[in-house]
């Protein structure tokens, strides 16, 4: 799934445990929980840069190591543990999203690989179900958008905008998903050929 619905889910399911905490007099809590879940929702996709859906997305882990982070956040409940409890939760859900969309492909809707999130303890690929068709489909922004309910009718503030946001990149980038890999198809071939050409050159001289 696209990163605005993770970030929108995220928030989705920490809303009503920040304001919970707000009204039995944990307000200082409100906002790290809100700031951990959005990290720990952007975090796994920053391998996007390295191995996509490997490197930083760990399905089994991270549910496992929420068990023990949410315990902590419950009894000792300070900014630093209920905003790691929130951010580990986020990430875990994350991964076990990314299952349930398409490959990790770049044009996922042409089905070429099954490949869903890698399952480090397992030591396998988990295969994609397609339950949204692959990140920027109309499922995949359905899902954003009831997600996004919840902070944009509970929440103000800078936690709103960032909820505002990312719905509407939702929205743009389902608009352009795939117009986007045919532009990035033009590009790479123009500086493959650009790069040929500059071999030529050399090998010339």
């Amino acid at each position: 799934m696209m990163l605005p619905t993770h970030v929108l889910v995220g928030l989705a399911l920490a809303t009503p445990v920040a304001m919970n905490a707000s009204a039995t007099g944990g307000a200082d809590l409100a906002t790290p929980i809100l700031l951990g879940a959005i990290l720990g929702s952007v975090f796994p996709d920053l391998d996007v840069f390295a191995d996509h859906r490997r490197t930083l997305h760990y399905p089994t882990i991270y549910p496992l190591c929420a068990v023990p982070s949410v315990a902590l956040a419950v009894f000792v409940s300070t900014p630093v543990t209920v905003g790691l409890a929130a951010g580990i939760v986020a990430a875990a859900l994350h991964c076990r999203m990314d299952r349930y969309g398409g490959s990790r492909e770049f044009r996922p809707w042409e089905r070429k690989s099954d490949r869903g999130v890698y399952d480090h303890v397992g030591g396998r690929w988990l295969r994609a179900k397609r339950w949204t068709r692959y990140d920027g489909s109309p499922r995949d922004l359905l899902v954003a958008g009831v997600a996004g309910i919840v902070p944009l009718t509970l929440l103000d503030g800078p936690v709103h905008t960032i909820a505002l946001g990312a719905l509407t990149v939702a929205v743009a980038y389902t608009a352009f998903r795939r117009p986007i890999s045919r532009v990035a198809d033009g590009v790479a071939d123009a500086i493959r050929r650009a790069v040929t050409r500059v071999g030529d050159g050399f090998e010339r001289r």
